[in-house]
């Protein structure tokens, strides 16, 4: 299955990745942010149902200057102290988030409907494409502005070695594709149960859409593979 999902991110196309059991225990849509359509956000909004995020590789966040959003809220705290009991963490399912800026790219109206986030996303695919290959540095803020409706989830420097969140996991995914490292991803949820899709539901709307479903220990394994094999892509 791990082929058919890099088959499917190299040619642009949806993939389903479940983390794990023990985890979230949740099913994320993922396509390559350089990809993006209206149409894709449509299908993420109504069939995923989820926050739809861009996921990025932590050497483009290094490049763009990109933090996470418990450092901005720890400096900003400094001026403005009802900030600094938010940095108390007290997740259950992991010892941090990921989430760093908020963004609207800047020809955006409101920034929210499908073409508008279509268009903010696939920006952030391009230039993290463009500072990847190209190793140089780029003004973010030239074309976006923050806040904005598209969350950037900065992925952990190691990657699934350090962390196992859909983030790490979509773009370990987008490595070993070869595309730009940037997924935009977007949770799966359940109307009826008011929960998280189970991985049985998840799995037959992948099989009914012809989509690969790849489970977050595949994708860990596979990744340690590839990076023993040494394929520098972005080092």
């Amino acid at each position: 299955m791990i082929e058919e999902a890099l088959k499917n991110f190299r040619t642009g196309k949806p993939v389903l990745i479940y983390d794990f059991d023990d985890r979230e225990g949740e099913t994320d849509i993922a396509i390559p942010a350089i990809a993006v359509k209206p149409k894709h956000i449509a299908m993420m909004r109504r069939d995923g149902g989820g926050l739809i995020c861009v996921a990025l590789h932590p050497k483009a966040c290094d490049k763009l200057g990109i933090p996470f959003m418990h450092d901005i809220i720890k400096v900003a705290s400094d001026k403005i102290p009802v900030l600094k009991s938010f940095v108390n963490y007290d997740i259950k399912y992991d010892f941090r988030s990921s989430f760093a800026i908020w963004v609207n790219h800047r020809e955006t109206f409101t920034g929210i409907t499908d073409v508008d986030r279509a268009l903010t996303i696939k920006r952030l695919g391009e230039i993290a494409d463009y500072v990847m290959i190209k190793g140089k540095e780029y003004d973010l803020g030239r074309e976006f502005r923050s806040p904005g409706h598209v969350a950037v989830l900065r992925a952990s420097d190691n990657l699934v070695y350090e962390r196992v969140g859909q983030t790490e996991l979509s773009v370990a995914l987008a490595e070993m594709a070869g595309i730009a490292p940037a997924v935009a991803i977007c949770e799966m949820l359940d109307e009826e149960t008011g929960r998280a899709l189970s991985k049985k539901k998840a799995k037959e709307y992948a099989k009914e859409r012809g989509l690969p479903f790849v489970e977050g220990r595949d994708i860990v394994k596979a990744y340690k593979v590839f990076k023993e094999e040494d394929f520098p892509i972005f080092e």
